[in-house]
């Protein structure tokens, strides 16, 4: 029996979704599916709703347990799946829209890139730092597969201070092809694709059937669009760089510095851009759960059809020897020939019983590589700060941010960064406890 720990267990779709995938696949069915979160209450509605779940489409083969220690959790762990929040909604999301709106910044998800990705990834680092200490003792040679945003800083932080084999996992990849045809009224069916680049900012570099290279046709229906719809800024992307990218147009948005301008504020209503988005919706989250908890924990007749998410083909794979391909995220050894080596990119991966192997792509086109470097520096700076506790280095990710950048000057930036510090001091550690 193998033991797989999902931790952020009181996220209940995602944790249905994952765990339920791994109750429909033979090889993982009849494992040992150990819960954590730091809400007791919902680590233990999880636990009830994965129960009825394993009854109604698993025949009760798996075991279930919610664990309220993490050591005792992760003990001879085959696997383990990472889903955390750090700081929650209130107050630590709230804080990254807020704080930045006082200096006159806005962003639409502020979870990935920008003043918003950062803050979460120095929340997070610290957190993910004592997952992978607790794993080199108690199962080391477990994979850690991580689904936490910002993923390109989470999970490069943990493959540089950590020996746990990690990845990154994303599933914009999966949907790529799909929200760039359904715009333009393109069939995917059939359809295939190579991506490559970083996570939330991969390039869709070829899309073919049949042999045939569909981009021509594509770019020639997305000139003729007339009006407003769901997918411009990332159509904007595709026509000024020539390459569609795998995130949604409102996280785009903020990784670039072209349109959420306040000189410019009419491009918002332009491009269809909705800032503030995610301190919004988090606002909907009790009602949110409520649904939820009717649909999936208080249904005893709760169901699954088996999602497109990797988790479950990877272990599969992993256990059976039966080959896959994934996207997953991991350091750059030459795989990207034009990016920078050991930056966290996003590359095609087999896994087999062996383990897991990037695929070499080589130079992405430059424009793209180019665009990607932006962030990158970001995401680096930021490892460092988490990493090494130095301070300058988030003043100098946030410098660097493209956004920021080109909406503030350094001084108003410094501010911004000393009062997130401050509103984050219990989360920061490495900040804090070195100067103590």
């Amino acid at each position: 029996m193998k033991k797989i720990v999902f931790i952020g267990a009181g996220s209940i779709i995602f944790v249905k979704n994952l765990i339920g995938d791994c109750m429909m696949t033979p090889s993982v069915r009849d494992s040992e599916f150990a819960l954590l979160d730091i809400d007791r209450e919902k680590l233990y509605l999880a636990e009830g709703m994965l129960k009825n779940l394993n009854h109604n489409v698993n025949q009760d083969r798996a075991t279930v347990k919610a664990y309220e220690n993490q050591r005792e959790a992760l003990a001879g762990a085959d696997f383990v799946i990472n889903a955390i929040q750090v700081g929650g909604y209130d107050p630590c999301v709230i804080n990254d829209f807020e704080i930045p709106l006082k200096y006159g910044l806005k962003q639409t998800y502020a979870d990935t890139l920008g003043i918003g990705g950062i803050m979460r990834g120095l929340r997070t680092i610290p957190v993910m730092q004592g997952i992978a200490a607790d794993m080199e003792e108690l199962c080391p040679n477990a994979w850690l597969l991580n689904y936490t945003n910002p993923m390109a800083i989470v999970t490069g932080a943990m493959l540089r201070c950590s020996s746990i084999k990690t990845i990154g996992l994303c599933h914009s990849v999966q949907s790529c092809t799909k929200d760039l045809m359904r715009v333009i009224g393109m069939d995917e069916t059939g359809v295939e694709y190579k991506i490559a680049g970083i996570n939330h900012q991969a390039w869709l570099l070829e899309v073919t059937k049949d042999g045939e290279d569909l981009y021509p046709e594509i770019k020639q229906r997305a000139a003729r669009l007339t009006g407003r719809h769901e997918d411009m800024v990332r159509y904007e992307i595709m026509k000024r760089f020539g390459y569609y990218v795998t995130e949604s147009s409102q996280h785009t948005a903020e990784y670039t510095p072209f349109f959420i301008k306040d000189k410019y504020p009419e491009k918002l209503e332009q491009y269809g851009i909705k800032t503030l988005m995610y301190k919004d919706w988090g606002r909907s989250q009790a009602a949110y759960w409520q649904q939820a908890k009717k649909e999936l924990v208080d249904n005893l007749e709760v169901t699954h059809t088996r999602t497109k998410e990797f988790a479950s083909y990877i272990l599969d794979s992993l256990i059976t020897g039966t080959p896959y391909r994934i996207h997953a995220n991991v350091l750059n050894h030459g795989y990207i020939t034009n990016l920078p080596e050991n930056a966290c990119v996003e590359v095609p991966c087999l896994v087999d019983g062996t383990g897991i192997y990037p695929c070499h792509i080589g130079a992405l086109p430059p424009q793209c590589a180019a665009l990607n470097r932006t962030n990158i520096n970001v995401q680096e700076l930021a490892i460092e700060a988490a990493l090494t506790g130095k301070r300058e280095h988030m003043y100098q990710a946030a410098f660097l941010d493209p956004h920021t950048a080109s909406e503030l000057d350094m001084d108003t930036i410094a501010a911004m960064c000393d009062e997130l510090i401050a509103a984050n001091e219990k989360w920061l550690p490495m900040f804090f406890e070195k100067n103590a």
